[in-house]
């Protein structure tokens, strides 16, 4: 089958707070906090706050979940 470039998924440049809240999961003050400390990169356009794509991605890319085995305690 031949992919065709119109045919591929296209990904935003950057998304709004909100919005980075709703695919991250993240809390408005986390998502504040991490573009507060230059973990996620940002771009103001007019008085709109937008975050870009990229950085949550790279962000999320970069953060490992949780041995499941080290967070339970052993049983005795």
């Amino acid at each position: 089958m031949i992919e065709r470039a119109w045919e591929k998924k296209i990904e935003p440049l950057t998304v709004r707070i909100s919005t980075a809240v709703r695919i991250t999961g993240l809390s408005r003050s986390r998502i504040y906090e991490l573009i507060q400390s230059g973990d996620l990169d940002t771009v103001k356009v007019g008085r709109a706050t937008l975050v870009q794509y990229a950085s949550l991605k790279a962000l999320t890319a970069s953060r490992s979940v949780a041995d499941p085995q080290s967070t339970h305690s052993s049983e005795r």
